[in-house]
């Protein structure tokens, strides 16, 4: 037990590191939007950290490594590249003005404690899968069996699925004539949130890759559990829903006939 709870240590005290770092940044640019893509990143550094500790990484260790990789720096670079493209996230400008309004804090102060401390324990929480996976693979102590390879069927299905949502996103975005309306082709037919079905898809199935070394894997079970809950009930599809009822007319009627998460056929009438 002493071994991965060393490892873990070690690992949140490096990502505290890059979060002060990047808090930092945030108060120079007065903008804390681009901790969404270092939500997806952050995990990957944890997923590398592991693994760099590792004395003798096994197969488990290189395919969640390869997963959580994969998964991260796609997820990272689009929300960069849309960060970029977009500026600040109204989201976070409201969250922000709203929180310094009641508490009376600076706006230091409050990109420290209200969005980048906030979301590091969430992060490493929900990366606990690929943390404590890769760490009970070390030195090659389990093989891949039937779990293992389902878990990296229905991770690469998730991303899959995320990648296909977000491009279809953007090139309905990209049209000056879709403005005000709602996408509801492709994807988007069958589930009202196509990239988070995507995420919570990929980290159920790296947990089922980890669930095979035992109960450190078993207890990762917190990672997915809570990303699901995020995603459903607090501060993913609920804040998200709320502001396109306010600015998309059609957007109940699409509601009424459109699968709210996992995908379905659309609802008649």
């Amino acid at each position: 037990m002493n071994e991965w709870l060393s490892t873990l240590a070690l690992n949140a005290a490096a990502l505290l590191a890059v979060i002060l770092a990047l808090w930092a940044y945030s108060v120079k640019i007065r903008d804390v939007s681009f901790i969404d893509a270092f939500w997806a990143f952050g995990m990957v550094l944890l997923a590398w950290a592991t693994w760099a500790q590792s004395g003798q990484p096994g197969a488990r260790s290189h395919l969640l490594l390869a997963l959580t990789t994969l998964w991260g720096l796609r997820l990272a670079l689009h929300l960069w590249a849309r960060w970029r493209a977009h500026g600040e996230d109204p989201r976070y400008a409201k969250i922000m003005g709203s929180v310094m309004e009641k508490k009376g804090w600076s706006w230091s102060k409050t990109s420290l404690l209200s969005v980048f401390l906030t979301q590091t324990p969430l992060l490493f929480i929900t990366c606990l899968p690929a943390q404590l996976g890769i760490w009970a693979s070390d030195g090659g102590r389990t093989v891949i069996g039937p779990l293992g390879a389902l878990g990296a069927l229905i991770a690469l299905i998730g991303i899959a699925f995320e990648t296909i949502g977000d491009a279809q996103l953007n090139a309905f975005r990209a049209n000056p004539d879709n403005k005000g309306k709602v996408l509801d082709t492709g994807l988007w037919r069958y589930t009202r949130h196509p990239n988070y079905f995507g995420d919570a898809c990929t980290w159920w199935g790296i947990w089922l890759v980890a669930a095979e070394t035992g109960l450190p894997g078993w207890i990762s079970i917190i990672g997915p559990v809570f990303l699901t809950f995020t995603l459903t009930k607090w501060s993913g599809k609920p804040l998200l829903e709320k502001g396109m009822r306010r600015t998309r007319p059609d957007y109940a009627a699409y509601v009424g006939r459109t699968s709210g998460f996992i995908p379905w056929p659309p609802r008649k009438g």
